[in-house]
């Protein structure tokens, strides 16, 4: 038997089938369009996931369970309580799918399934204590204890990226100020980027090259990029930008003292370039740094099917 994994997002839906390895061996993706009824989008989920078993040849028949991760808050019925980029709002999402598939359906959301993904089939490795670490527009963050999820009494514990790091820091959306994605998401080194730029007043930095002379052209492989070339004022971003993000990771560890921390979005994909000076600010700042044992920092390694992968899991924890 496979499970279905479901990675709802606000653009795509990505459905995988995943083996009794957690191998992906199926895929299909179509479009959510939202905002739309939660029908019609739940409609599209049973037809992204016959796409994908059409593609192993395979039915409904061969599937074992089904899960769906999707941004938002998910309570343990498996009703998203809210989500902003779906418009969804006290929606029955598994009762949805359900009914359209037939099958156990879980629901849980999206960072966590990610997260859950790394801890058991990738850079994880199957150990009981995770916390993985999402650097994209914002933060995000999944936790699992003795494995497993901590999800809170609403289904939206692991919001890390609104931990504050700096006090009267930058606004966030969120009310308050300093939050950490403010100053360590994809997001905020874009911005860091361009103020380094326009303080560049002759334009001597590599920046400006690699971005043709157009802040609106810079994003963080213009960063990186410039910074593997020895560009000193991209490597001063970088190294206010892991500061920040060592600032938060060094909390979670204090706080969760996991076995294994991973770093994932597309600025894990640095892999040590990124981690190791991490690492050696996280050293400087964690409190048990004269402990025998200590938390691994990696990056994640499965991408964007850590999700699916996660999802399909949901089984095994829920």
């Amino acid at each position: 038997m496979v499970r279905l994994g479901i990675d709802l997002g606000g653009t795509n839906i990505a459905v995988g089938v995943v083996n009794e390895q957690n191998e992906i061996i199926g895929t299909a993706s179509v479009k959510t369009n939202a905002p739309r009824p939660a029908e019609e989008i739940a409609d599209s989920m049973r037809e992204a996931c016959l796409l994908a078993l059409g593609e192993v040849r395979m039915t409904l028949d061969d599937v074992a369970s089904v899960g769906v991760g999707t941004p938002g808050a998910v309570n343990e019925e498996g009703v998203v309580e809210f989500s902003a980029n779906l418009g969804f709002n006290d929606t029955p999402l598994r009762d949805l799918v359900e009914e359209r598939l037939n099958k156990p359906t879980y629901i849980e959301n999206d960072a966590n399934c990610a997260a859950l993904g790394e801890q058991v089939a990738g850079c994880g490795g199957g150990v009981p204590n995770f916390v993985a670490v999402t650097l994209g527009t914002g933060v995000g963050g999944g936790i699992i204890l003795g494995g497993k999820l901590l999800t809170g009494i609403n289904g939206a514990a692991g919001e890390i990226g609104h931990m504050s790091v700096e006090m009267d820091g930058i606004p966030c959306p969120c009310g308050r100020s300093g939050c950490f994605e403010q100053y360590a998401s994809a997001t905020a080194l874009v911005r860091q980027t361009r103020e380094a730029m326009e303080q560049d007043r002759d334009r001597s930095s590599k920046l400006w090259e690699l971005a043709e002379g157009d802040l609106d052209n810079v994003n963080g492989l213009v960063l990186f990029n410039a910074a593997h070339a020895g560009d000193g004022r991209a490597l001063m971003v970088l190294d206010k930008f892991t500061t920040y993000l060592a600032v938060g990771v060094a909390d979670l560890i204090n706080i969760f003292q996991p076995d294994v921390l991973c770093i994932g979005g597309g600025i894990s994909r640095q892999g040590d370039f990124l981690i190791e000076p991490l690492a050696r600010k996280v050293e400087e700042l964690r409190y048990t740094k004269h402990s025998k044992k200590q938390t691994k920092i990696c990056a994640a390694t499965l991408g964007n099917d850590a999700g699916i992968i996660g999802a399909a899991l949901l089984s095994d924890v829920k």
